[in-house]
């Protein structure tokens, strides 16, 4: 009886240890879906570090690429709960309160409320190391473009930094498909992609905006003006099918802190006036 009662204080006593060295299961967090310009990359992926160490119960998940691409998957039902887009224009493609004329299909996955102007940037003229075609601004370029005389990278028509690209080109004068036609023209999918075509010296100069320019070290010989391509505004928003709305809106007001801020105006960014 002695040794049964001996051997249960025992076993109750290993039950106990084992019991008080467990730790704690960790909090489950919640994955908010961000979907942003490849303009952002290098700003939200500093941010998301800032944010994440004071709010440890939210994890953000980035999908960068451009606005037209991400407006399309957003459109073919992928997941996302915050939206931030390159261009006034595949937001309004999802926004039911915006123009008709824009948001042809009638979409509607903008939340109530919920969209503003978060940034604003500049289109750029950038050129590789050692600038081997010399060339010093805008106006020098279109004259090239029109010689035949140079071969500039630029977005595609579905990607905002090509939407403005093609708006300087107007400005000018010049025809973007007899310059396409005459091999003057190099494309890419996004501005990175762009931004990549001038680091690696495959065309003379490329139009991107001023934060890529920074981000990847490249010399700035040209900055567009409004009158050029007009005001170049990144809106954001949470969307409707959104699993986590709230936590979307508490990062997007995050997002227009000083702190944020000044890690966006460090690139070149400027709060969207």
């Amino acid at each position: 009886m002695k040794r049964t009662l001996a051997l249960l204080l025992a076993l109750g006593m290993i039950f106990a240890l084992a019991a008080c060295g467990e730790t704690p299961k960790e909090a489950e967090k919640t994955d908010v879906i961000v979907f942003a310009a490849a303009s952002m990359t290098e700003t939200l992926t500093e941010l998301k570090t800032v944010y994440e160490a004071e709010h440890p119960d939210v994890n953000i998940v980035y999908n960068f690429d451009s606005s037209g691409t991400l407006k399309t998957q957003i459109q073919e039902g992928a997941d996302c709960d915050l939206f931030i887009s390159a261009g006034q224009k595949q937001m309004n493609q999802l926004d039911s309160t915006a123009s008709a004329e824009v948001n042809t299909e009638g979409l509607d996955f903008v939340l109530e409320g919920s969209r503003l102007n978060l940034l604003e940037n500049k289109v750029v003229l950038v050129v590789p190391e050692g600038n081997p075609k010399g060339i010093e601004s805008f106006d020098q370029l279109a004259e090239l473009l029109r010689n035949g005389d140079v071969l500039m990278a630029m977005g595609g028509a579905d990607v905002p930094v090509g939407q403005y690209t093609q708006k300087i080109l107007a400005f000018y004068g010049l025809n973007e498909e007899e310059l396409a036609n005459a091999g003057l023209l190099s494309y890419g999918s996004n501005v990175k992609e762009v931004t990549t075509q001038v680091k690696e010296e495959s065309v003379d100069c490329g139009v991107v905006y001023c934060t890529d320019a920074f981000s990847a070290g490249l010399t700035v010989v040209g900055s567009a003006t409004a009158e050029m391509c007009g005001q170049v505004i990144y809106p954001a928003a949470v969307l409707k099918n959104a699993k986590h709305a709230e936590a979307a809106r508490a990062l997007l007001d995050f997002l227009k802190t000083d702190t944020a801020m000044a890690v966006f105006e460090k690139v070149g960014f400027a709060p969207a006036a």
